[in-house]
């Protein structure tokens, strides 16, 4: 049990109000940038309090739901003897297992799902670790409270995880995510290595997720075991290239701050954050808050995909109102940035940005 508490104590993080006391314990004392934050959380706090169940939460446990209704039907179309049929359902089953394991699997880090703890930590479990195969308490340690807390802060969470400097560029961009899907479990396995309990039930919540898919592919579908084996390779990397250049472009080659150096949150989430034009299949796939509203999230990481698309006028017309930058671009220009700029944006240490009278 001593790995549930862990996970625990880990969404606990999750309350705006942790992170930034978390951070201004490394900042120092108090500042006017934390007047603007306050607010604006109260601004923010006001349209949440306005807001339905249905908008706080019901929308995207909707989506989540419809995910899991495409998958009959892609097990079906995927036994099809006509080649359409078998594009269909692979395309069905790579975009409700991008819903599920990317928006569902974020969703649940941030204990999003449920008001409950006790359900949040069983939906966390399930959606990360027997969809999404990785290890919950580490995807929660590693997102909440080192990413969120924080963002852009040199050798903390300033996505230098995601750089593979050794790789060429196109490699990097569009060869290297189709591995993810054989990537993700070695590395759980080997994190798995690190505590025997709560190893073993990462392992065990795994297996039930690998082998429900391949047991369904193989009785429903009519797969042979390669068949199998393969489909599930090609349904679960379908959406990897645009999940690794999501999680790249929204804050790789923007300011990264000295852990001793880092300004107030409002000044780190709008200097280190950007938000992608819209592309609703991208949006409602992974979320509004991974694509159009990444600046609200950081912001604000409690609220779900649709309240953050739902404050996003009142958080950009505040940001520009104090005159503080409210970044955004559009997901080929950021691609043919990174592109052009490889080996300055993820081979070369980044420059440490300081703003200067406002630490």
């Amino acid at each position: 049990m001593k790995d549930m508490k862990d996970l625990q104590d880990l969404q606990d993080l999750q309350d705006l109000e942790d992170l930034e006391d978390l951070q201004d314990r490394s900042s120092g004392g108090a500042a006017p940038e934390e007047a603007l934050m306050l607010q604006l959380r109260r601004a923010v706090q006001e349209v949440v309090k306005q807001s339905s169940w249905w908008e706080r939460r019901g929308e995207d446990c909707c989506i989540l739901g419809a995910a899991f209704l495409l998958l009959p039907p892609a097990f079906l179309l995927l036994g099809s003897a006509h080649l359409p049929g078998l594009c269909a359902g692979v395309l069905l089953m790579g975009v409700a297992h991008a819903v599920i394991t990317i928006k569902g699997a974020h969703l649940a880090s941030h204990g999003g799902l449920s008001q409950s703890r006790a359900w949040a930590r069983v939906w966390a479990v399930f959606f990360i670790e027997v969809c999404g195969c990785f290890p919950a308490q580490a995807a929660v340690q590693a997102h909440v409270q080192m990413h969120h807390a924080h963002t852009n802060v040199l050798g903390l969470g300033d996505s230098s995880l995601w750089k593979l400097p050794f790789l060429p560029r196109a490699v990097y961009l569009f060869v290297a995510p189709l591995a993810l899907p054989v990537i993700t479990p070695l590395v759980a396995l080997g994190r798995g290595r690190r505590g025997a309990a709560a190893g073993s039930r990462t392992v065990a919540m795994m297996a039930l997720g690998l082998l429900s898919q391949y047991w369904l592919l193989v009785r429903v579908s009519g797969f042979r075991a390669p068949g199998a084996l393969l489909c599930m390779l090609l349904c679960r990397a379908l959406f990897s290239i645009p999940y690794i250049h999501v999680n790249v472009f929204q804050h790789v080659g923007l300011p990264v701050f000295s852990p001793s150096r880092r300004p107030r949150r409002i000044l780190q989430m709008s200097h280190g954050v950007l938000n992608l034009h819209r592309i609703p299949l991208l949006d409602w796939t992974f979320g509004h808050s991974l694509i159009s509203c990444h600046v609200e999230h950081h912001l604000f990481p409690f609220l779900s995909d649709h309240m953050c698309l739902k404050v996003k006028p009142v958080v950009s017309r505040f940001l520009m109102e104090k005159q503080l930058p409210y970044q955004e671009d559009g997901y080929l220009s950021r691609l043919r940035l990174f592109y052009r700029r490889y080996q300055e944006l993820m081979v070369l240490a980044p420059p440490i940005t300081e703003l200067v009278g406002v630490q």
